[in-house]
């Protein structure tokens, strides 16, 4: 494997019941049981000594809350009587009284009381009343308006929307209501799709958004916490990589690392030199390689996840560094070192174009989402854009590339994200012609962009890999270490389930995984004789890594917990292994 002389990266790389009744604070009455009815065997609640505030080991949960949380999810349920008998049994109402009638009231269209009770509830902040009160009487306002009453919907908006000077806009579309009717149901509410008036239950989810939930409690609230804990267990699991791992409510979430790609299942030996870069396709159905042997090759995966070779790729005058999947995974683009990029048809293994500058090398290559250009950077820094015949259409000069670059673009089309300077990242803008750089203080020598365009994985002369948030403002969200580097560029890449590992070669002959989320370091790999270049998670299967390496091979590692039964060595190049290296 060819060195890198004064800390610079090889060439070769481009690289989440009857009684008396007793009325309630929720409109339902409480019929009391008999005495000896069934209703007495059942679990009595809880005596309090002291009326305890706060439950729990950690003393951060609020009785009072926790319960009221209960009682608002049983009456979401449908469980209204049990909701009723909560109640009676904790003393703690769902509702406060004045909240009861306050929803009472928009229930029934009574709403200048409405309005008088919302004041009433003793909300400190001027901005939450206003807000309320123009839901209400924008509702009173449409309600109007619908049966007619135009001039009482005139002075309602005149005397008393306008004074409230707040969503003027809103105001403005209320007018031309009283201007053009017709004009109304367009306009319609600012929540819904269509008709002016919303449900009465409709307005007061809405007041739920507005009004602090220790006024009136947000649906739902039971169910998102529940989520939300469910969530947080399984971010917090460094080995979750599997849909078909259920989450239950009765015991914590935790899963082994047999979910983790950790054994060699194939081992892939037909380059016949040092292999520099491989990729799997988007639909998962493909594994595209390329070596120091002037060649590609493109692995079909079947469906027992078994890989053999489909077709090599022959005609480069030089290593092959990089290759990039069409879109529809139907064509293959693959870029010599500063040579070529050649086009090649998936099925047929036939090269359909050559894409070339005179007196210029071409150092990388990519799609444009569309699937109709392709672009590649130019070893003069420039990038090119090419429609599919060859013919050039754009070009982006100065120093947009470094002569050994890693190029990617956005699925939306807009931004191309490549190397313009050793430490600089540059993220250009085709449409609004901005350019935005994120800047490291090590040498750059690879990235590679996430599945959603959110992150950008760096790696670093220094033996780091840097997690790059694109979103808005640059931030640095996460640095992975343990993998060797330093002489060859060593490339990593996004795995796993919803992308929720990194993996890595390393000089070290060894796979290296991290979580994303936490940093830990998940598995280190033995496998390999050579120095590790670069890896690919299989989109489709969070089970499937490939690995390739200088010793010539590419290795596919799946779970541990298979059972391969041993296959024999086929001449196309491909030993099956049942067991480690």
């Amino acid at each position: 494997m060819g060195g890198v002389e004064n800390d610079e990266p090889a060439s070769k790389r481009l690289k989440l019941v009857s009684g008396r009744s007793t009325g309630l604070s929720n409109g339902l009455s409480l019929t009391e049981p008999l005495v000896g009815s069934s209703r007495d065997l059942m679990a009595r609640p809880l005596q309090y000594e002291g009326d305890k505030e706060v439950l729990g080991s950690k003393g951060v949960i609020k009785r009072v809350e926790f319960v009221r949380i209960i009682g608002k999810a049983l009456q979401s349920l449908g469980y209204k009587k049990s909701c009723a008998y909560l109640e009676e049994e904790s003393g703690i109402p769902l509702h406060s009284s004045a909240v009861d009638l306050f929803m009472k009231q928009i229930l029934n269209g009574n709403w200048d009381e409405s309005v008088i009770t919302l004041h009433n509830l003793g909300l400190k902040d001027e901005n939450v009343v206003k807000s309320a009160s123009f839901l209400l009487l924008e509702q009173k306002f449409f309600e109007l308006l619908d049966g007619d009453k135009i001039m009482d919907a005139l002075k309602t908006m005149k005397t008393e929307i306008a004074p409230l000077c707040i969503n003027n806009g809103r105001l403005l579309e209320l007018s031309s209501c009283i201007v053009a009717a017709t004009h109304c149901d367009s306009v319609g509410s600012s929540n819904q799709d269509n008709g002016r008036i919303k449900p009465r239950s409709k307005l007061l989810e809405e007041l739920q958004k507005v009004l602090p939930p220790a006024v009136i409690m947000p649906e739902n609230r039971l169910e998102h916490l529940v989520e939300q804990a469910l969530t947080l267990q399984q971010d917090a699991c460094i080995f979750h990589n599997s849909l078909d791992k259920e989450m239950s409510l009765y015991s914590d979430h935790k899963c082994g690392r047999d979910q983790i790609p950790s054994r060699i299942l194939q081992i892939l030996e037909a380059h016949s030199d040092e292999v520099w870069f491989l990729q799997f396709s988007h639909n998962g159905k493909y594994l595209a390689s390329s070596s120091n042997d002037r060649s590609a090759i493109i692995w079909e995966i079947d469906e027992n996840g078994g890989v053999s070779l489909k077709h090599r790729l022959s005609g480069h005058q030089k290593p092959v560094s990089s290759v990039s999947w069409s879109p529809n995974d139907h064509q293959l683009l693959t870029c010599g070192v500063e040579e070529v990029v050649r086009r090649w048809d998936v099925s047929s293994g036939q090269c359909l174009q050559v894409y070339e500058k005179v007196g210029l090398g071409l150092v990388s290559c990519g799609w444009f989402p569309d699937g109709k250009w392709i672009f590649s950077g130019i070893n003069d820094k420039s990038i090119s854009m090419w429609e599919l015949d060859g013919k050039e259409v754009e070009c982006w000069k100065g120093k947009k590339t470094l002569k050994i670059s890693d190029l990617e673009i956005t699925s939306d089309g807009k931004q191309i994200i490549s190397m313009c300077r050793e430490s600089a990242i540059l993220l250009l803008d085709r449409e609004a012609k901005v350019e935005r750089v994120i800047e490291e203080n090590q040498t750059i020598t690879s990235f590679s962009l996430s599945r959603d365009n959110r992150f950008l994985l760096v790696n670093l002369l220094n033996q780091e890999i840097h997690l790059w948030s694109i979103e808005g403002n640059f931030r640095l969200v996460a640095k992975y270490n343990g993998h060797k580097r330093s002489r060859f560029v060593i490339r990593s890449c996004f795995g796993g389930l919803e992308q929720a590992f990194i993996a890595s070669g390393s000089e070290d002959s060894q796979v290296y995984i991290w979580h994303r989320g936490t940093g830990d370091l998940v598995e280190a790999l033995p496998g390999h004789s050579g120095a590790v270049n670069c890896v690919s998670w299989n989109p489709a299967n969070p089970y499937m890594l490939a690995s390739a390496s200088d010793d010539r091979t590419i290795r596919i590692w799946g779970l541990n917990a298979l059972h391969v039964k041993p296959k024999t060595a086929h001449s196309n190049g491909i030993h099956y292994c049942n067991g480690g290296t």
